[in-house]
């Protein structure tokens, strides 16, 4: 179904693949011994033109843990693009030497770019603000497993909902669930761009905009975010603003018994560390999820039984 297939924004995957994909993750977890040879003989390209560590690291180990091999850089001044050479040209020659790219890229807009003169897959590893798919997944995993649904729950969102690529990413994908309602906590300089809350408004989703977190007793997820400074021209509004909102024990107090506290990261003050201790903490656990997850991917598009 996904054979062959680039995966830009959220939007290219339906329900039904991204259950599949769950299914797949669920069994690599499972009986990891009868995957360890799947991707032998394939090579999975990482091309970083951005500073990554979960999401480069782990596509590295899904392929690894599938027997495959990695060819790619984490910095683009080590390749010919400080050259000046294009995207295009980039990713055709690494297109000779492999089976399966993943780019990141500060541009929005790069990704469906490289794709569109490749004949073998593509994954969008982040575009700038726009979006970043298998972040995506990972979230939606972490969800299933933990709440084993994703219809009808209230999800808040916390932070630079702005900029946040993972945010915009997640929240056009919960939008295809049943009675999905939101709390989009952020300060007023951060809120979500117009054309996220149109899709909002043109799916009928339930949402209150706030920039406080008087609504924690609410929610059954809450995805907290930081507030990234490489997205800010001004370093004066980045301080402004970085420390806006706080997780700690307190804030928690108010909060449900079964609540799952999640986070992309890397983060900065916006979680404290006391908050670890917390059994509702799950975002280092997310991080593992989103290595299953991967390894599920990388085998759907090379097609791979």
């Amino acid at each position: 179904m996904l054979k062959g297939r680039s995966i830009i924004c959220p939007d290219d995957l339906s329900i039904e693949e991204i259950d599949d994909l769950f299914l797949l993750a669920n069994d690599i977890i499972i009986n990891k011994e009868s995957y360890k040879e799947s991707c032998n003989g394939y090579i999975l390209a990482t091309l970083f033109f951005e500073s990554s560590t979960r999401t480069r690291l782990s596509f590295e180990a899904a392929m690894h843990k599938l027997g495959g091999d990695v060819v790619g850089f984490s910095d683009f001044n080590s390749s010919s693009v400080a050259k000046g050479e294009s995207i295009t040209d980039t990713v055709r020659t690494v297109e000779c030497y492999s089976d399966l790219i993943v780019l990141r890229h500060p541009k929005e807009g790069a990704p469906i770019l490289a794709s569109n003169v490749l004949d073998i897959p593509l994954i969008n590893a982040g575009d700038g603000a726009h979006y970043h798919p298998t972040q995506t997944l990972t979230d939606l995993y972490t969800i299933y497993n933990y709440k084993k649904k994703i219809d009808n729950l209230v999800i808040g969102i916390c932070g630079d909902l702005k900029f946040g690529r993972t945010v915009h990413s997640l929240i056009k994908v919960l939008c295809k669930y049943k009675n999905i309602s939101f709390v989009f906590i952020s300060p007023d300089k951060l809120r979500l761009p117009d054309y996220i809350i149109k899709v909002l408004d043109k799916e009928g989703i339930k949402y209150i905009e706030t920039d406080n977190l008087d609504n924690m007793k609410d929610l059954d997820v809450l995805y907290m975010t930081r507030v990234q400074k490489e997205r800010f021209f001004n370093e004066e509004d980045y301080i402004k603003l970085k420390d806006k909102f706080i997780i700690n024990n307190e804030v928690l107090k108010s909060a449900k018994e079964d609540l799952i506290i999640m986070h992309p990261l890397p983060r900065n003050n916006e979680i404290s560390s006391e908050v670890d201790l917390d059994k509702r903490a799950v975002y280092f656990k997310q991080a593992k999820y989103g290595l299953y997850i991967r390894m599920a991917l990388i085998l759907k598009l090379l097609g791979i039984k």
